[in-house]
């Protein structure tokens, strides 16, 4: 490796961030990451903070931090708006780059499968400023419910409804069913908090459909416990401010939260490659573009076909693309060939609320408690990219664990 590379990395997520790690082990390569923010996000615990369960800073870590001593590595808080794949050349808002590897790892976006009127009504959790509105939307329906001048008022109100029963959907609804039934219960004089109603639709057979069945079923078991009705085989048909709409059933209520599906990001429309229905792009079996093997794309961005079915848009799928990508410019270099991607399945986990969680590794299904703690060392092994760790993993937990949560249970909504 004589002469040195200039890689840009568009994304700091799982897949860019663990590709930045790897390749700024090589002095002989210069590394720019651009991304919209300057922080990078842990996306798995964002509901959390959106139920007031983390504070911000505890899920979210500057990139530069990150990189500090790796003087290789440089980052761009800045907006891609274009690529000239044949003069390898990323435009920006601010300036042109020259690359001679690019990996695109810009991430996904809601979707509200072109009911795109109903973002303002039915917010999504995708970033810290989509938990921070999530955050004053719940407690603020709280507030106008302790206020209500009318039974029908306090129940639109304390009426929260979830829409999609995946991962997201189904911690989120767990989540605001332990405000309701456990933080919240004593702190307001003219409402009950554990009367309220809160439901989880979805439009499919059963929630977490990637899990086995017996799983589902204990999950839904865990939320109904919580005070959580689950609706499937149920789409909405009309979101409002103030109500939706099931088939031909109206349903009265303050808060409704979007977790029903993601697409691609919008950069994959300038990507010169064939897409899925999401607008993910199709790659080679190394995750290189197939005109342009330079170009990798990967993470949420990706449409990889394993064993006859595309991976999963999840943060193990991401992680071991990032640190793949890398390893192939590597074998660039040392003039090695490359190798196709293998994404090595550890299982998958889905938190129902304190001590209530399932896991599916391999041949091992695991509910309950055990779930629940094995759910705990999963992220704190994910969250090895932070400053003092351990510190806020204890930190969290401890918070977690004991439901000491006030101080996070601040409105902050001046505009």
């Amino acid at each position: 490796m004589n002469l040195k590379k200039k890689v840009i990395i568009i994304g700091a997520g799982f897949a860019g961030l663990n590709a930045a790690k790897q390749l700024s082990k090589y002095k002989e390569i210069d590394v720019t990451i651009i991304d919209k923010k300057n922080h990078h996000l842990f996306q798995p615990l964002l509901y959390q903070v959106a139920t007031a369960g983390l504070n911000e800073s505890d899920i979210a870590y500057p990139i530069r931090s990150i990189f500090r001593k790796q003087k290789n590595v440089t980052v761009y808080k800045d907006t891609v708006e274009n690529i000239d794949f044949k003069e390898k050349v990323v435009i920006t808002k601010s300036k042109r780059l020259y690359y001679d590897y690019l990996i695109i790892a810009a991430g996904a976006e809601e979707n509200y499968f072109g009911n795109t009127e109903w973002k303002k009504f039915a917010p999504t959790l995708k970033t810290l400023k989509d938990a921070q509105i999530l955050r004053n939307k719940i407690l603020n329906a709280f507030e106008m419910a302790e206020k209500a001048t009318s039974d029908q008022e306090m129940k639109k109100y304390l009426t929260f409804i979830v829409i999609g029963g995946g991962p997201t959907g189904v911690e989120l609804a767990g989540a605001i069913g332990e405000m309701t039934r456990i933080t919240l219960a004593k702190d307001f004089r003219n409402i009950d908090p554990r009367l309220s109603r809160i439901l989880l639709i979805e439009a499919g057979k059963r929630i977490l459909p990637s899990f086995d069945e017996n799983l589902t079923s204990k999950a839904v078991k865990d939320l109904e416990s919580l005070g959580v009705q689950v609706w499937t085989n149920s789409l909405v048909t009309e979101i409002t401010d103030d109500s939706i709409k099931i088939g031909n059933e109206q349903i009265e209520a303050a808060t409704v939260i979007w977790a029903a599906g993601i697409k691609a990001n919008s950069l994959s429309s300038i990507i010169p490659s064939e897409k899925d229905k999401m607008g993910r792009v199709f790659t080679a079996n190394d995750l290189s573009l197939k005109n342009f093997p330079e170009v990798f794309v990967c993470g949420d961005l990706a449409h990889f076909i394993q064993n006859g079915e595309p991976l999963p848009g999840i943060a193990p799928v991401a992680m071991q693309q990032g640190k793949h990508v890398a390893k192939q410019i590597i074998n660039d270099l040392k003039n090695k060939k490359r190798e196709e991607f293998v994404y090595f399945d550890k299982g998958q986990l889905a938190t129902i609320g304190k001590s209530k969680a399932i896991a599916e590794i391999r041949n091992l299904k695991l509910s309950g408690f055990l779930a629940w703690i094995t759910w705990i060392f999963v992220h704190i092994l994910y969250l090895t990219g932070f400053k003092n760790r351990i510190f806020v993993t204890l930190q969290w937990a401890w918070s977690y664990i004991t439901f000491k949560k006030g101080a996070r249970l601040i409105i902050d909504d001046e505009k």
